[in-house]
């Protein structure tokens, strides 16, 4: 956690001199196993309505914590129905929606991201299974990789009733198919609040992706996604701070 903190002022202050290292430069430095590390989780048996009509369609929001939010922002930035994918904290009060007051552990906030997206293209269904198949370890409590502390938890913010509902079905549901050989600890809370995190968080993986941490514990869950949602994938991610052509 400290190394983190100390990590991302060093990138501040450089400015992210690291942007737009190619991924074919990164791929030596990626661990074997965690290579093959996702798992291919089973569609949920509850899902929200899909729209009916492309007029039908709205855009809609999912809040997800899965520990560190550069590798859930990069996996869901490359998730095609997906119009903008946004780190940030959720889980306390707006006073201490602060990276270094965050990193704490003290303040109730979860590092999350704020997925919008369209559910003509792809629902919240499945946006909940990419999460549990690629992006996180729903069975560690308070942990993920190798970040600890309450701000590492898993968690599912739902911006509806109707989402609270599929996803505490899903979560039902894995459990008693035992997928993951292990109890889900992965909470699910009303989302109370967003609060975007500070610009250098955003677009971290896409700018730095052979950045040690990234490559190690990152890229592999974006290849996971490419190799197991092929029909979700897309090669452009959408960015926070998108390049004017």
């Amino acid at each position: 956690m400290v190394e983190r903190i100390g990590k991302a002022i060093t990138l501040a202050v450089m400015g992210l001199a690291t942007a737009g290292m190619l991924w074919s430069g990164v791929r030596t430095l990626v661990h074997p196993a965690l290579a093959e590390s996702s798992l291919l989780v089973p569609a949920p048996k509850l899902d929200e309505k899909a729209p009916v009509t492309q007029k039908q369609a709205k855009q809609e929001v999912a809040v997800l914590a899965g520990g560190c939010f550069w590798g859930v922002q990069g996996v869901f930035q490359h998730v095609k129905g997906v119009t903008s994918a946004v780190s940030g904290y959720s889980g306390g009060e707006a006073s201490t929606a602060q990276y270094e007051t965050v990193s704490t552990g003290t303040t109730g906030h979860a590092e999350s991201v704020k997925i919008t997206f369209d559910p003509s293209q792809v629902s919240y269904g499945e946006i909940l299974r990419i999460y549990f198949s690629v992006v996180a370890d729903p069975t560690t409590l308070n942990y993920q990789g190798p970040d600890y502390g309450t701000q590492y938890r898993t968690e599912i913010f739902t911006s509806s009733p109707e989402q609270e509902k599929v996803a505490a079905a899903y979560i039902q549901q894995l459990d008693a198919a035992h997928t993951f050989g292990a109890p889900i600890v992965t909470k699910v809370a009303a989302l109370k609040g967003f609060y975007p995190a500070e610009a250098y968080h955003q677009d971290f993986l896409a700018l730095n992706p052979s950045y040690p941490y990234i490559a190690y514990n990152d890229i592999p869950k974006v290849q996971g996604l490419k190799r197991l949602f092929p029909n979700d994938w897309r090669d452009q991610p959408v960015l926070v701070n998108a390049r004017k052509s």
